[in-house]
């Protein structure tokens, strides 16, 4: 087997590869043959861990164009362009994405494409299919399937596990069950269902180490605990969520909010997003990021906007300022998912 770096064991060596950033990993690839196995292996990545060469990246799918995911790096600005998710799925939509285990994982969801003849939606509306994006050979694979179809509905990780619950079926009717995946066994198990459903899409927030499922229009959020799921009434402002350093931010109206128990506490206009639909909201690192969305037309005869802009919200002075980051350079408009995968 030939070394890496003539002169060095293969272990200092590799040690040195892993302080590459992830972009020029493809280029490395192209120096021998030595080199693009240890890419793609995983001895590079404990190496990356154990340098502190690790890095976060912020993954994002937009509506268009279908099935395409991009990753944002913050220390250099730009954006990388994963292969395509070869779902059986076009414009695969309402789905539930995190990373855990290294990797990045899209699960669920259905067909947000509309026959332009009929206008009934092409497909499932909803599934139990599961990809996983692996960073080290840049590839997607299917996982274990999810037991129950589902879109719209809560997904968190937990201990390194993916907790899955609510949404809605194949037959569009809101369910209360949930599940967990051990991502090293890939398995899927049942746990105990929700206290309630409702006839709105839900989405899971993790606060203070817990799930929190929260369905839009409604006050109460169901945590899941040791002990199962509690009910809780809580007077949260409505509007986009994001977790940033174990705080929950919230836009409402126009005003970005930090929610303090009972307390909303406004932290800076955000008046600009009013026109906006469809754009995302996440925490990614000490920051929020308002992502992508589309601007309705001002006229019946002009067209709608998709947007590829990226705007941060630096939360880490004592006066919150929005900066704009490079914008998305493939996908545009309304964003289907986000989630930050560590390299």
């Amino acid at each position: 087997m030939a070394v890496l770096i003539e002169g060095l064991p293969d272990a200092v060596a590799l040690r040195c590869l892993a302080r590459v950033p992830f972009y020029l990993h493809p280029r490395l690839e192209l120096v021998s043959r030595a080199w693009r196995d240890a890419v793609h292996s995983t001895e590079l990545y404990k190496a990356r861990k154990e340098v502190k060469a690790t890095e976060d990246f912020l993954c994002v799918c937009a509506f268009d164009p279908e099935n395409m995911w991009q990753l944002y790096d913050p220390n250099r600005d730009i954006w990388l362009t994963l292969p395509i998710l070869p779902s059986r799925v076009r414009n695969l939509a309402h789905f539930g994405v995190v990373s855990t285990a290294g990797k990045l994982f899209v699960l669920g969801g259905g067909s947000d494409a509309v026959d332009p003849l009929t206008g009934d939606q092409d497909g499932s509306f909803a599934t139990n299919e599961v990809w996983a994006y692996d960073p080290i050979v840049r590839r997607w694979a299917p996982r274990a399937s999810m037991i129950v179809p589902r879109a719209m509905f809560a997904c968190c990780v937990l201990d390194g596990k993916i907790v899955v619950a609510g949404g809605f079926t194949t037959c569009r009717k809101s369910i209360s069950m949930a599940e967990i995946y051990n991502p090293e066994k890939d398995v899927w198990v049942s746990i105990p269902d929700l206290h309630h459903t409702h006839n709105s899409a839900c989405s899971g927030l993790v606060i203070d180490g817990q799930m929190h499922v929260v369905h839009k229009g409604l006050t109460t959020v169901q945590v899941l605990g040791r002990e199962g799921w509690t009910v809780h009434e809580h007077s949260w402002v409505q509007g986009p969520m994001a977790v940033v350093k174990g705080s929950l931010y919230v836009m409402s109206h126009g005003v970005i909010y930090r929610q303090e128990k009972e307390v909303s506490k406004a932290v800076i206009s955000a008046s600009e997003f009013k026109k906006r639909i469809g754009f995302a909201m996440m925490g990614f690192g000490d920051d929020v990021y308002v992502i992508g969305g589309v601007i309705g037309p001002e006229r019946w005869n002009c067209d709608i906007k998709k947007m590829s802009d990226v705007d941060v919200l630096t939360l880490g002075s004592e006066r919150p300022v929005w900066r704009q980051a490079a914008a998305m350079t493939r996908c545009r408009g309304t964003i289907l998912g986000c989630a930050e995968l560590r390299i």
